[in-house]
């Protein structure tokens, strides 16, 4: 365990009285795709959000290439996330919003945003409002926006929500292609076939416990 580039070590959270995660640990290696299962209320979503350094953790540590979250760094250096409903510019085309947030990160190519949005299955050259979008489509754009700096960790909650059959084999197709490239990829899905299809690992949570 101690080779690993992500440990999560005994980390307990706390909301007052309730008790989110209870002591969970975990590993994740580069180059592979965990799946985290469980219930509604079983702390995945918590656990992701601790990941990412989204919240604080009340007990325990996270470390990543044995720095620790919190402590020695605020967040993950290179990360691309999808936790809940992505948010946008309601009234900006998707490309429109990408080059908005690629440009708060520093220096950008169009034609990279382009090719990003292609891969998800999204038209770059259109000029809907992301307010006119299908929640598939805000899903899509909101893995374009999670991989679009090329990140060593992807965080992802119910990546796949909303979309259709056609895009769900595009979006497995892209992860198993970045897991060739030596990413670290963390996924909560409720679909069976996700877990079944792109994962390497399985972490089951319940009541904040992990159970397998």
């Amino acid at each position: 365990m101690d080779s690993a580039y992500i440990q999560i070590k005994n980390v307990k959270k706390y909301f007052k009285t309730e008790k989110a995660l209870d002591g969970v640990s975990m590993s994740f290696e580069k180059g592979k795709i965990y799946g985290i299962i469980g219930r509604n209320g079983s702390g995945k979503t918590v656990l992701l959000k601790l990941l990412c350094g989204f919240m604080e953790i009340t007990d325990g540590s996270i470390e990543i290439e044995g720095k620790s979250l919190g402590k020695d760094i605020e967040i993950p250096a290179s990360l691309g996330v999808i936790i809940e409903t992505p948010g946008f510019i309601k009234e900006y085309s998707g490309l429109a919003n990408l080059k908005f947030l690629a440009g708060l990160s520093g220096r950008y190519l169009t034609s990279d945003l382009e090719k990003v949005m292609e891969q998800v299955g999204l038209d770059p050259k259109s000029k809907k409002r992301v307010s006119k979008y299908s929640l598939g489509m805000r899903q899509k754009l909101g893995m374009a926006q999670a991989v679009m700096d090329n990140p060593d960790i992807l965080v992802l909650d119910e990546p796949t929500n909303g979309l259709d059959k056609k895009s769900v084999d595009e979006f497995r197709k892209l992860m198993l292609e970045y897991r060739s490239k030596g990413k670290t990829i963390i996924l909560a899905s409720h679909s069976a076939d996700d877990i079944r299809i792109l994962c390497d690992v399985v972490y089951e949570l319940s009541e904040g416990k992990l159970v397998s």
